[in-house]
């Protein structure tokens, strides 16, 4: 079983992957639609 310090890196390390994804996300699809909008132009 993991030590409750443990348990508190992986939740840290969790959230911070969680608002990454969350924030890069609508980045990456307004990149892909510039690029879609550039090439069927």
């Amino acid at each position: 079983m993991a030590s409750a310090n443990d348990m508190q890196a992986a939740q840290k390390t969790y959230e911070g992957f969680v608002s990454l994804v969350k924030y890069t996300t609508p980045v990456v699809v307004a990149i892909a639609a510039l690029v879609v909008i550039l090439i069927s132009s």
